[in-house]
């Protein structure tokens, strides 16, 4: 005869449904990441053919109010204008698998590139070791500020700065990461309206400073990890759950008898 099973109460089957809860979100948490992860695909591939693509003029101030950075992040454009070199600031870096001779800590070269039909884009000129930081801003890497050129670059969205971000060094003209508006706040107020992205110079004849055609193209790309993830633990609560109440119903019932030694 088989033994008899035990009748699960009421707080067995709430802790079963908490479970089967948790394990439903658990898929519904890894089914997202595997959205996002066909999302960064399809946005890495359009990045790669923009890459590739000739240049086109870039956005006019009057399409920064509401701007799609998605659109344009990485895409090759003209900028016609004239560099304020006087204003040039600089945002501390460590560069990392050079495409040039220098590398290691330094600094981009930010300048403000006043655009002929009006308002202002900083340009990433490119790289400089730290040692040229001073040359840099005070005009041994430039001369006058020129009149009207056209520039070819790729869009990049401004940085976002974290709340460890130090305050920019004012007097050495010193920032710590490429934001239009923080960078804004060292050079003339007359040159706003500022664009909402920068533009990093291409290459430049080699050994010239600053160093350009330094862009980092990068995307962190675990989704697919995150996923399989989620659905494994997925799997182990359903796993559990179901071993768990297996033992709940075999286990010996209670007798209710005392069990004690009497006299």
């Amino acid at each position: 005869m088989s033994p008899a099973k035990t009748r699960l109460r009421w707080t067995d089957w709430l802790f079963a449904a908490v479970m089967l809860i948790l394990s439903a979100t658990c898929v519904f948490l890894g089914t997202w990441q595997m959205e996002r992860l066909g999302e960064k695909e399809a946005l890495i591939a359009a990045v790669d053919a923009r890459l590739d693509a000739d240049p086109v003029e870039g956005p006019d101030s009057i399409q920064w109010a509401n701007f799609d950075f998605d659109d344009w992040n990485f895409q090759p454009v003209t900028l016609t204008g004239s560099f304020r070199y006087t204003q040039t600031l600089t945002v501390f870096t460590s560069l990392s698998n050079a495409r040039g001779r220098f590398s290691g800590p330094g600094y981009w070269v930010m300048t403000p590139f006043v655009l002929d039909d009006g308002g202002t884009v900083f340009v990433n000129r490119g790289f400089v070791p730290e040692q040229y930081q001073e040359a840099a801003v005070h005009g041994d890497l430039h001369g006058d500020d020129p009149g009207s050129v056209t520039v070819v670059g790729l869009l990049r969205p401004g940085e976002v700065p974290g709340f460890m971000v130090p305050e920019p060094n004012m007097s050495a003209r010193i920032e710590w990461v490429r934001n239009p508006e923080r960078m804004a706040a060292m050079t003339d107020p007359g040159l706003a309206p500022i664009a909402p992205f920068y533009v990093d110079l291409l290459a430049g004849t080699e050994g010239d400073l600053p160093q350009g055609g330094e862009t980092v193209v990068s995307f962190p790309n675990s989704h697919f990890g995150y996923a399989l993830t989620w659905y494994g633990f997925a799997i182990i609560a359903v796993v559990m759950l179901g071993f768990w109440l297996w033992q709940r119903r075999h286990a010996a019932p209670a007798t209710g008898r005392d069990t004690s030694l009497g006299d």
